[in-house]
């Protein structure tokens, strides 16, 4: 049952308008929409908040209708969860919504230099050994290819459940002097950031009914880290 559901999530993916699957062929030259998201797609003026690794695509839906003058783009490799996303979006006849399936890793063959106002890591795999540490999506090698895209001063959110990898990103912050705006360990036994914990993802809550903490942080890119 599980495999006939995910063959039909495939096959009605292909008839959201605002789903995007470019093929490794499609992004040799970079994506159609590289640098023309808001011109061509969207349709106006407005910031645009990249949700990296989005699976249902809760954040971005939600998001997208609690800032309604914003854009927003969720991105996944995995269809079959943004399915659920992308046809809550089309279902409310959003027009602020877009979902990529692609990997991460290819942000910067999908969007031009300073098209992201804003983004979003929410519980991401951790990669807990040692030697995936650069798949981690808080790595110095993601955060080179958020620089990418990110216009100048863009912040940067994370939530995650895992405290290593919480921790792991804190000492990344430091030794590359970002700025770190922001950082709760034990998000919803913290007073405010209301305007945070009123969207929750499917694995956030997951997390939370078997007792994980959820820790948050807040920060923005140092340009000089990326110039060698």
């Amino acid at each position: 049952m599980a495999s006939k559901n995910k063959l039909r999530h495939f096959a009605e993916n292909l008839t959201f308008p605002n789903m995007f699957q470019p093929k490794y062929e499609d992004l040799k030259e970079d994506f159609s929409l590289k640098g023309k998201w808001n011109s061509e797609f969207f349709k106006n003026n407005n910031p645009i908040t990249l949700e990296v690794g989005c699976g249902k695509g809760e954040y971005t839906v939600g998001l997208a209708q609690k800032y309604p003058q914003r854009n927003f783009i969720g991105m996944d490799i995995k269809g079959a969860r943004m399915w659920r996303g992308c046809k809550t979006s089309n279902e409310l006849k959003m027009t602020n919504v877009a979902f990529v399936r692609n990997y991460v890793q290819m942000v910067p063959q999908l969007f031009a230099q300073g098209e992201i106002d804003e983004l979003w890591i929410t519980f991401p795999d951790p990669q807990p050994k040692k030697i995936k540490i650069s798949k981690r999506l808080t790595s110095p090698v993601f955060l080179q290819r958020y620089f990418q895209i990110l216009k100048p001063g863009g912040i940067i959110n994370f939530k995650t459940d895992n405290e290593p990898l919480f921790n792991y990103t804190l000492d990344v912050i430091k030794e590359h002097n970002h700025k770190l705006i922001l950082s709760v360990k034990d998000l919803y036994n913290y007073d405010g950031l209301e305007e945070v914990k009123e969207i929750r993802t499917y694995y956030e809550k997951l997390f939370s009914e078997q007792g994980y903490a959820i820790n948050y942080m807040q920060f923005q890119l140092n340009a000089n880290a990326f110039s060698k």
